[in-house]
Formats: structure tokens, sequence, C-alpha cells
């Protein structure tokens, strides 16, 4: 299936300002209220259901540079139905 990307925003931030972030979208996801990303004049606003997909991802990227290691945090629904997840995911 093709992917159309809405949104993308990459940049340097620290950990206090990655949290912040993550902090406001995990109240928006708390509050059941649409969570709308911004930067510069770009802006999406996504309506997540209740119980949407959510998966993590941890990678490291081998090759001619150095090793990059990431996480990936996934929120992902059917825009068709509200598909309910499995699981229980904890982060420490």
């Amino acid at each position: 299936m093709p992917e159309e990307v809405l949104f993308e925003s990459e940049s340097r931030m620290d950990g206090a300002e990655i949290a912040s972030v993550l902090r406001n979208v995990a109240n928006k996801l708390d509050d059941g209220d649409p969570v709308t990303f911004a930067a510069g004049e770009e802006s999406v606003t996504v309506d997540p259901p209740a119980s949407p997909t959510f998966e993590i991802k941890v990678e490291r990227e081998t090759g001619s540079g150095p090793d990059e290691t990431s996480f990936e945090l996934e929120v992902e629904w059917s825009e068709s139905d509200g598909s309910d997840a499995e699981g229980d995911v904890r982060v420490e």
C-alpha cells in the first residue's frame, strides 16, 4: 500500500524538550482530544480512536558511518474502523 506523508519534522532537541512534546501528545491522547502537529507553516491534526495500535521499535543502523541507534513510537489505526489493540506495554 502506498504511503502518503502528511507531516514530517526533524530537529535536534534536548531530552527535556522531547519529553515536553511527548507529554503534550500523551495529554491529548489521555483526554481523547485530537492531536495537532505543527512546524513553521505546516500542520496536521489527527483524531486517533480510543484504542489504536501502539508500536515501539528500537533499531541500530550500521554501515559506512558511525552506528546510529534510535527508537520509534508509532500510534496507528485504520481510518475505516477503530480496530482495538492488544497487549500491555510499559516504559521503564
